[in-house]
This record gives structure tokens, sequence and C-alpha cells, in this order.
């Protein structure tokens, strides 16, 4: 007991000689000072081209065993025929999920799981991918099986049957989500129905396709001349240059490539409110906007702050149509310009039924205001540091900067393109900003498109002084 208590003793006087830690005032935040964000380097890469004009990025880094290709292809599903729309989506998962001429899908599959690796294939709007992710120690197989895919495919008719139902239960089931109806039928009022930016798969057109199609639609699109492949990871690039060229060197071009000429592109309807009644909703969703423009234009980084000053949290759109006048549960607005045709600038949102005419309104308010009023000096540089400062999100691992480097190869852009496009937002002024508004915004081309319930609009739509015009979205049922 004695030896205790002086244990307990002297850890008293241990702990009454600790002075008690102070703790500090919190700051504001805007007291708050960070270090710069780190200089953005791009990492070292080689690039070289195959004698068959297989265009190729190699990108070392060795922080985890894994290595991952990326392949863009020239083609897409805008090159499909109108009668046969949904071919290019067809193509794309067939490529991958038909087998190879060497392995049905299933052992294919099977050989992938065993080493926790993945192929993946698909055809977009403006290209054809394909991809692999896998350890390092699996890389020889998994890479000699990628090339297989792309080279090799089987399209097999079970797996054909099976890609059309999956299809046609997506066709039948499109109506269900009234977000989806109006981005589809916005695209359609801006762009055209037969657009190929716009159109969409139906079950006669799905009916359409037969397999022969699809290996046409194969051959014109996955070509070594009209690919560019580029590798990241944890590899010795000598050895991945000689496994490349041994596997994709003999791949030899066949026939007619895909078209070098791209569809055109025109604003189908010039303004005016279209409506898709809903009778089960008890909200409304709205798009209003008009055509856009290319990422290429030397106006986009003054229309990317523009668009910050008007959308996001604590914007405009926000700040008055959600906090001040509570008519949105959600607001906001994009310009979304594409890489080698016309985007769309889209203002959009979702209100209560009866806050739907006031929304239109105050929308349309904010664009004209925009137009001609300046901005204040706050805003700008609160838009300019906003878009400068997720400058640094492209370039979180080298992965996303070498698909960057492909991206623009692949539609003609340079490669410093995004570093221009910084210091062009840097030397944007409050004047760049109302010079683009006023040249791009155009009010009179404004297509406006509620999804609703027709019952519950109150004030109809006919109070905004323009026609209304009905969209029909049956539909169209197989014969």
């Amino acid at each position: 007991m004695k030896v205790i208590s002086l244990f307990i003793s002297a850890l008293l006087f241990v702990l009454l000689s600790v002075h008690p830690a102070v703790a500090d005032t919190p700051k504001h935040y805007t007291d708050l000072k960070f270090a710069p964000p780190p200089e953005i380097r791009v990492p070292d890469y080689t690039r070289f081209q195959l004698q068959n004009g297989m265009i190729v990025y190699l990108m070392e880094d060795h922080e985890l065993p894994l290595v991952s290709g990326t392949a863009i292809v020239r083609t897409g599903d805008r090159f499909e025929p109108t009668e046969e729309t949904g071919l290019g989506e067809l193509t794309g998962t067939l490529i991958r999920a038909g087998g190879t001429q060497k392995r049905n899908a299933d052992q294919l599959n099977q050989l992938l799981e065993q080493r926790a690796a993945v192929i993946e294939t698909g055809i977009s709007t403006t290209s054809g991918s394909a991809g692999f992710n896998t350890l390092t120690e699996d890389l020889p197989e998994v890479f000699d099986l990628f090339a297989e895919v792309i080279q090799q495919p089987a399209f097999a008719p079970d797996k054909l049957a099976i890609a059309k139902v999956q299809v046609q239960g997506g066709i039948a089931r499109r109506n269900d989500d009234p977000n989806g109806i109006a981005s589809r039928e916005f695209q359609k009022l801006v762009y055209g129905n037969e657009s190929p930016y716009a159109r969409t798969t139906e079950f006669s057109t799905l009916a359409n396709i037969a397999r022969e199609d699809l290996i046409q639609f194969y051959q014109r699109s996955f070509r070594p001349d009209q690919m560019l492949l580029g590798i990241v990871g944890d590899f010795d690039p000598k050895q991945m240059r000689s496994r490349i060229e041994a596997k994709f060197g003999a791949w030899k071009p066949s026939g007619q490539g895909t078209p070098k000429q791209l569809p055109t592109v025109s604003q189908a309807k010039q303004g005016g409110i279209f409506f898709v009644n809903q009778p089960q909703l008890n909200q409304s969703y709205l798009r209003i906007g008009h055509l856009g423009g290319q990422l290429n234009n030397p106006d986009y980084p003054a229309l990317t702050v523009m668009e910050d000053v008007l959308s996001g949290f604590g914007r405009r759109l926000f700040n008055e149509i959600r906090s001040r006048q509570g008519l949105a549960y959600s607001v906001g607005a994009s310009w979304s310009a594409q890489f080698d045709y016309p985007g769309v600038f889209i203002a959009s949102g979702e209100t209560r039924s009866d806050a739907t005419v006031p929304f239109i309104q105050s929308v349309f308010k904010e664009i004209d205001r925009i137009r001609k009023e300046p901005i204040s000096s706050d805003e700008l540089a609160f838009a300019k540091d906003t878009v400068l400062n997720s400058f640094i999100f492209n370039f979180q691992d080298p992965s996303q900067t070498l698909s960057r480097l492909l991206r623009y190869e692949y539609f003609g852009y340079p490669r410093d393109f995004i570093f221009q496009y910084r210091k062009a937002v840097e030397g944007t002024s409050i004047a760049d900003v109302q010079r683009v508004a006023q040249k791009y915004l155009q009010p009179e081309k404004l297509v406006t498109l509620v999804v609703g319930n027709e019952k519950e609009i109150q004030p109809s739509l006919s109070s905004l002084g323009q026609p209304v015009t009905a969209v029909d979205i049956t539909i169209p049922q197989p014969q």
C-alpha cells in the first residue's frame, strides 16, 4: 500500500506540473491562409506510330503494380444509317460481349475474372473505345486478350439476341423517368428528330439490324489507321513497345474506313414553348436553351466564366430562383460545348407545378440581365477562381492526363490546349463576359420544354404569350 501511495503522489505531481493546453481561437474562414497549389506538370511520355498507321502513347507510372490501356477509334454512332439507329451501340457492346474467334464470351470472362482484370469496348456518338486494366504480373496474358478482342471479335448470334432484348427493354422503359424525357426531347427540339446527335433507337430500327451490319460497321471503324492507343502504368517501355508491335503490327486496314465528313448541324426549332403532359407528376421538369458552340472557339474560356456566374451554388440562378424566390428544387445552366460539333446552352431545373411559369420567367430575366448589365468585380473574381482552382483536378493521376492527350490528338486540338484555356480564363475581364453573353445568348432562339402535369400548372404556359406545342412521346410499337 505504501508503494501504491508513493506512485499516486508522484503521478499527481507530474500531472499538476504540466500546464494545460491553450486552445487556439478559431479563425474566420476569410482569415485562413492556404499554400498555393502545386505546379502542374505533364508526366513524361513517349509517342510513336506503327507502320500500319496506329498511334501509340506510353506513360510510365510505377506507384502501383497496375497497367491500364485506352484505345480511341475514329468512328461513332453518328455514322450509322438513320434506319439502323442503334447499330453503333450494339457493335460497341458485341465487340467484347460477343467473344472472339478463339474464345467465346464465357471463356473470356473466366480468364479475366481469374486475374481480376477488365476489358471493355463501346461506341459513343463521336468515337469508339476499348480499354483494359490489369495487375502488372498479368499484363502479358491480359494484353494478348485485349489485342484479340479488338482484332478478332466473333459477334456471336446468341449474344446479339441478348443485347437486342436489353435495348428493347430500355426503349420500353424510356418514358418512366421525367428527367430522361426532358433531356431526350430537348435534344430533338434543338438538333432535330433525325439528327445523329438527337435521334433515338426504336423497335423498328433495332429490327433492321442484322449480325452482318455489325460486322460491316466494325470493319469500317476498328482499323489500325483509325486508332490511338494509350498505355499508362507499371511497365518497361521497351518491352511494352515490343509487345504492341508484336500484337498490332501485322494488323492491316482493308476496305473503306469511317467517313471524314461530319454530319451538318443547325438548330431545328427557333424558339417556342413545348410541353409533354404527364398527369401523374406533381412537379415540372424544365429545359431552356439553344444551340451552343465548340471547345476550340476562342471565346470558350470567357463563356465558362459566364457559365459560373450564372450557375452553381451561390450563383445568380441559385440565389435568385431557388433561395430568394423559392421557385426551384434545383436550377442550373451550362454552356456545354463539344469538341467537333456545336453543343447546347441549357438552363434546367425542377419546380412545383404552380411555380412553372414564374420559374421560366425568372430564367429569362437572368439571361437578359447578364447580357445587358456588367457583372461585378466580385462575381468575376469568384468565377475565375472557381474555374482556375478546379484546373488541378484535370491532372489528378497520369491516366487522366494521358486520356486528355489522346482526345486532343483525336479531335485535332493542340497538346497544350488546356494550358491555353487556363491562360485565357486568367485574362478574362468583365467586358469579355458581357461581350460573349450578348453574342452567344440569344433569347429569340431559346427553346423551352416542360415535362409536367397540365392541370396543375397554374398559371398555364399559354400565359407566357407564345403558342404551346404538345410533344408526343408515344413509343412506336414493334410491327
